[in-house]
Order: structure tokens, then sequence, then C-alpha cells
């Protein structure tokens, strides 16, 4: 029997990617992410992926059309199997294609999960993050016993990013907002759920699953 079908959206820094990989474990789903499936792609050197390693080779953007065709092929390739989708839609035109290619594949949307953070909230949670130079592992400034602390698991030195500068994620939230603030409001109507993504994780998860019955 097929499984349930979830795209999941939130601002950068509300933890999608984190609760999407949870709640793909928890609903034994495929997860999938953009990311992800761009990487395979292109190291597989597949049709579609030699096409998007050529436009990320000269520094531009995947176009939409090529993104959804690569979206299409791991759907074909995961068959009836439930999935989440993690990264995509980000415009509304993107919204509006993945229900197209969906519908010509007898697809459905179950659920369209939000994970709604206030803004001062994520510019306060990136701008506290930190991550390991070695081992990647994240870390919070909260949870640090000072600022030098080195990481827990390799003693390597933990560092900020420059894209959790506070300038940067506000750019970053700007950009989010007027760009994906449309497709929240096209799947209003169409299995839209919210979740607050504030509190603890383990705490958010139980919100999403409970959402989700």
């Amino acid at each position: 029997m097929a499984g349930k079908h979830i795209v999941i959206l939130g601002p950068p820094g509300s933890g999608k990617g984190t609760q999407a990989v949870r709640i793909a474990e928890k609903l034994d789903l495929r997860h999938i992410s953009t990311g992800d499936v761009l990487r395979d792609a292109v190291n597989r050197e597949t049709k579609l992926g030699l096409e998007a390693s050529d436009y990320m080779n000269r520094g531009l953007l995947v176009p939409d059309e090529l993104m959804l065709g690569l979206i299409a092929e791991k759907l074909a390739e995961i068959g009836d199997s439930g999935w989440i989708l993690d990264g995509y839609p980000r415009t509304l035109p993107q919204a509006e294609a993945l229900g197209g290619m969906l519908a010509e594949q007898d697809m459905r949307i179950d659920h369209v999960l939000l994970i709604d953070v206030d803004s001062e909230v994520i510019v306060k949670r990136l701008s506290e993050r930190r991550v390991c130079s070695k081992c990647k592992a994240v870390y919070s400034l909260s949870t640090l016993e000072s600022p030098d602390e080195a990481c827990r698991k390799c003693g390597g030195e933990l560092v900020k990013r420059p894209d959790d500068e506070e300038d940067t994620v506000r750019r970053r939230l700007k950009v989010y907002e007027e760009q994906t603030a449309p497709v929240v409001d096209y799947y209003r109507n169409g299995g839209l759920v919210t979740v607050k993504g504030a509190g603890g994780i383990d705490k958010i998860t139980a919100e999403i699953l409970r959402v989700l019955q």
C-alpha cells in the first residue's frame, strides 16, 4: 500500500531538515532532500545530473524545470513508497509545477507541513550556532560552558559559519518571506498543517506526529 506524501516547509533555521529526517523514520517514509537528490544525480552522472552539473560549474542556479525532472526521477525510482519532500517547492511556480507533475503520476500530496518559528527566535538561534571545524558537530553558545570551548566529540575548534552572521540570517529570512510565503498561501486550502518550531526537538516531533494523524 502506498504511504503518505508530505511536503515540509519552513524558514532557514526552523529545524525542518532535522524534523524531516525524524518524521521519515517514525512514519517509514523516504526522506527526499532536494540537495541530496541533486548531488546523487551529479555523482552518478545521469543525463539530468550532467545537465545540472553544467549549470553548477558555471555558478548558475539549476533551473526549475530541471530540478523538477530530478525529483520526478527520484519519485519514479521509489515507486509506491511514502515520502517527505524537504527543500522543494520554494516558490509559487515550483509549487504549481510540482502539483502538475504529481497529477501526471497519479499522486497527491497528503499533507503540507509548515514549521513556523518567529524571525527573532531564528536570528538568535542561528547567531548562536557554532560548528566543529573537524567533525561538523553543531552546538549552541547557550549550551557551551564558554565561547572558547572545543568540540566535545573530537576536540576540534568551534567556528561560526559566515551564513550564520546576523545580517546574513536576516537577508535569508527576507528572501524566504518573499519567495516562500506565497507557497504557504497556495497550500492553505490544500492540506496545510502548521506546527510551532520552538521548544525541544522531541516535543516538536511529537506535535508533528499528532497533527499528521
